[in-house]
């Protein structure tokens, strides 16, 4: 068997289930089959691309699934405003106030702090909390430099605790706190 592709067999063994959760995470069960698929499709075409250690694999490819899962949830955006469009023509003077049963389920405190951040510190947060990636992983997901990447985390951290503040949560407390 060629080595690129025992390299990929090794890749995909190894790393197929960390980015299904990453994609589960970010587009739902319904669609993170399809990116992680997706992100193997993409790995192969740019296996030459692959880092060579192989603790910057798993970075790499959650940077491919990425992009992938913007380019998910830009087509869900569009699909839901044409859905949108097409229930205004369809229900044309009509009471169009849906079911709020979702409205009624409250989120944790922590879901409703990270909401209350942007985008980009949502990420930063999802990479070195959930993924449990360091920070120079966490960079090589978002394409920047580790330095960057840790004023970036500690800047992130630092709104998810003002948010954590302004809903007047707790966190939890630390091992260290629970031991004294």
């Amino acid at each position: 068997m060629p080595e690129h592709v025992a390299r990929f067999t090794r890749l995909f063994d190894d790393c197929y289930e960390p980015v299904l959760r990453y994609a589960a995470r970010r587009v739902g069960g319904d669609s993170a089959g399809d990116v992680a698929a997706e992100t193997f499709v993409v790995a192969w075409r740019k296996i030459a691309d692959l880092p060579a250690r192989d603790d910057e694999a798993l970075p790499w490819l959650y940077g491919i699934a990425r992009n992938l899962v913007a380019n998910e949830q830009r087509r869900e955006r569009r699909s839901r405003r044409l859905m949108s469009r097409l229930m205004s023509v369809s229900w044309a003077g009509r009471d169009t106030a849906g079911d709020h049963a979702d409205d009624a389920v409250a989120a944790s405190g922590l879901e409703q702090a990270l909401r209350r951040l942007s985008p980009q510190d949502q990420e930063v947060l999802r990479l070195i909390g959930w993924e449990d990636l360091s920070i120079s992983h966490a960079a090589l997901v978002l394409g920047c430099t580790p330095a960057t990447m840790a004023v970036r985390a500690q800047r992130a951290r630092r709104r998810f605790l003002a948010a954590l503040d302004d809903l007047q949560v707790r966190p939890e407390a630390s091992a260290k706190e629970r031991r004294s």
